[in-house]
């Protein structure tokens, strides 16, 4: 299923469940107006950007390699259209030079997310050095270098350069990029250490983990680990800390960061590995969904944190579209072909309406 079938099938799915149809458009006519524009100018902007990027991958040289860059743009297409949502609430023009800033970057995630989980003859020692890549292309005046000292071999014919090279240019070409450049650079480091310890071998990932944790826990300590690691796994904390840059809000930066980071970005990527826990028990991959007693307590937590992630969104300048945000990110995971592939729809359901649940943070 490509990008367009896949929005389109979540899309009709939402608005044939009354559940997920009223959490969509919990805030009346506004919600429809921005979904329309997400998905008539940001989803076949985005689509077109990955369309060329596919293209290049089709010409990389080394067969294992140019297969997992194909399958991160194939397969994880929805990931690329989800991560440019905040686009919508922009202007033409600077809602096309966020495209361009995102979808190469997120292109660059999902690339060695793929190489991490897929391919045969990647090292342990590898992660690090690869994950350099998100750093560099997040900082315009940082020196490029080579990402695959320690493997895997073969030759990618430029292919992570190139969109390294891509994003950077496109963030430079913003005039306030240096005051992002501190944040982007927390959100990297943690990105690349998640991805590093949770892939080790499967005797040393957890405890990797946790300690990990520890090392962060006086900052994060009502967070539980797997959370924490969900947090570090997102990519929100760059997305909206831009957003907030391109919107003209710079004293809100910090506080943009602040409302995604920890709350949604757990939320996000805790919803992520809902819908792969099929696919990760298949391959027995550290699944974060699996860290908690029950179904129930997954359900109260993410509850937790979307009340905290609303409550800090009421001290932004424009609550309605972080609310929006978090209610069709969270729509269209749980209205994921996944969900229902694996029979989990009845839990995707109260999940849908735990999200959406207004209560005191605590």
């Amino acid at each position: 299923m490509n990008l367009r079938d896949e929005i389109r099938w979540a899309a009709g799915h939402v608005l044939r469940s009354r559940v997920r149809r009223r959490a969509l458009f919990a805030a009346g006519p506004r919600d429809a107006i921005a979904l329309a524009r997400f998905l008539c100018a940001v989803v076949p902007s985005a689509r077109r950007s990955l369309r060329r990027i596919e293209l290049r991958a089709e010409r990389i040289p080394d067969g294992p390699l140019r297969r997992e860059a194909l399958s991160s743009v194939g397969s994880k297409a929805y990931h690329a259209a989800g991560a440019c949502i905040l686009a919508t609430f922009l202007p033409r023009k600077a809602r096309r030079h966020y495209i361009e800033i995102v979808t190469p970057l997120e292109s660059i995630y999902d690339y060695l997310d793929n190489l991490c989980d897929r391919h045969e003859a990647v090292p342990v020692d590898a992660y690090p050095v690869l994950h350099r890549a998100i750093a560099d292309a997040l900082d315009p005046d940082a020196p490029l270098r080579p990402y695959y000292t320690l493997g895997p071999a073969g030759d990618d014919g430029g292919y992570l350069q190139g969109l390294v090279c891509e994003t950077r240019d496109a963030i430079a070409r913003f005039p306030e990029y240096r005051r992002l450049v501190p944040i982007f650079r927390e959100a990297a480091e943690l990105y690349a250490e998640l991805q590093t310890f949770k892939h080790y071998p499967k005797d040393r990932r957890e405890a990797a983990c946790i300690a990990w944790w520890e090392r962060h826990r006086d900052r994060f300590g009502d967070l539980t680990w797997w959370e924490f690691a969900s947090a570090a796994g997102s990519q929100f904390q760059v997305y909206a800390p831009l957003y907030a840059a391109f919107c003209g809000d710079l004293p809100q930066i910090a506080a943009t960061h602040d409302a995604y980071f920890p709350n949604v970005s757990a939320l996000h990527v805790l919803l992520d590995y809902f819908i792969d826990q099929s696919e990760d028990r298949e391959h027995d991959e550290l699944n974060f969904i699996a860290c908690y007693a029950s179904s129930d307590r997954f359900l109260a937590r993410a509850g937790v944190l979307a009340r905290r992630a609303r409550a800090r969104f009421a001290h932004l300048a424009r609550p309605h579209v972080h609310e929006f945000v978090l209610r069709v990110m969270s729509l269209f995971y749980l209205t994921h072909p996944k969900v229902y592939e694996q029979g989990l729809d009845g839990e995707a359901r109260a999940l849908v309406e735990a999200l959406a649940r207004p209560g005191t943070a605590p």
